[in-house]
C-alpha cells in the first residue's frame, strides 16, 4: 500500500484525483490546495510520495515552486499536467522531480508510476525520453580533476543520491542530523560544479565516483 499526499488547487481536482487513487490500492493519507499550504502535514503523515495535480495551472511555476521548495530531496515527487515544453520537462527532471506524466496517462500506469517513485526510481513517459536521451547528443569532453576531492563521507552521500535517497533518508543510513545530510549534500554539489543532485550523480558516474 502506497501512502501518496495529494496537492492540487481544486477541491473537485482533489476528490477526482483521490477516488481514482483509491482504487488503485493507494491510501490517501492528506492533501492540500498548494505547497505553500502544506505546513508541517507532510512530515506529519509520513506519504512515500507527493502527487501534485497541475492540471489546468501554469506548469512553469508549479515546477518552479516544488524545485525552489526543494520538496523533491526530502520526498519523491509525482507531477500530473497538460503537455509541456522541453525547458519545463527538463527543468522538472533536473530539479529532482521524479515523474512529470500527462493528465490523462491510464490509472494502471500511474499506479505503476507511483509505486517506480517511491521505490527511489526516475519515471520517464514515452514523451519525455527524447529530452532526456536526445539522439544526437554531442560527445563527452574529458572532465578536468577537481579542484577539491570528495571525502570518504561524500563519497557514500553521493552514492546514495544515485540510489534516489532523500535528506531525511541519507540521514537515517549514516545516524547524522538531516542538517549534516544536507550540509554533505551542498558540498558535493559545489565540489562537482553540479547546479542539482541529478547532475551531481551524472557527474559522479562520468568521473567513477558511482558504483552502478
Amino acid at each position: 500500500m502506497i501512502r501518496v499526499f495529494l496537492i492540487a488547487a481544486s477541491p473537485l481536482a482533489r476528490a477526482a484525483l483521490q477516488n481514482r487513487l483509491n482504487a488503485q490500492s493507494v491510501k490517501i493519507v492528506g492533501a492540500a490546495a498548494t505547497i505553500d499550504a502544506l505546513g508541517s502535514e507532510l512530515s506529519d503523515v509520513q506519504a512515500d510520495v507527493l502527487v501534485v495535480d497541475a492540471v489546468g495551472e501554469p506548469p512553469e511555476a508549479i515546477i518552479d515552486s516544488l524545485v525552489d521548495s526543494d520538496l523533491a530531496s526530502e520526498i519523491p515527487v509525482v507531477v500530473l499536467a497538460e503537455p509541456v515544453s522541453a525547458a519545463v520537462s527538463t527543468r522538472a527532471l533536473h530539479g529532482g522531480i521524479r515523474a512529470l506524466l500527462p493528465n490523462e496517462i491510464p490509472s494502471d500506469q500511474l499506479l505503476a508510476a507511483l509505486q517506480a517513485a517511491a521505490a527511489g526510481l526516475v519515471v520517464l513517459h514515452p514523451a519525455e525520453v527524447p529530452l532526456a536521451f536526445p539522439a544526437s547528443a554531442p560527445a563527452s569532453q574529458p572532465l578536468a580533476e577537481l579542484p577539491e576531492p570528495l571525502t570518504r563521507r561524500e563519497r557514500e552521500v553521493l552514492q546514495m543520491l544515485a540510489a534516489g535517497l532523500a535528506n531525511k533518508e541519507i540521514a537515517a543510513r549514516l545516524n547524522i542530523s538531516d542538517h549534516t545530510a544536507k550540509f554533505h549534500v551542498a558540498a558535493i554539489l559545489g565540489k562537482l560544479g553540479a547546479a542539482t543532485r541529478t547532475e551531481a550523480v551524472a557527474l559522479g558516474i562520468r568521473r567513477g565516483l558511482v558504483l552502478l
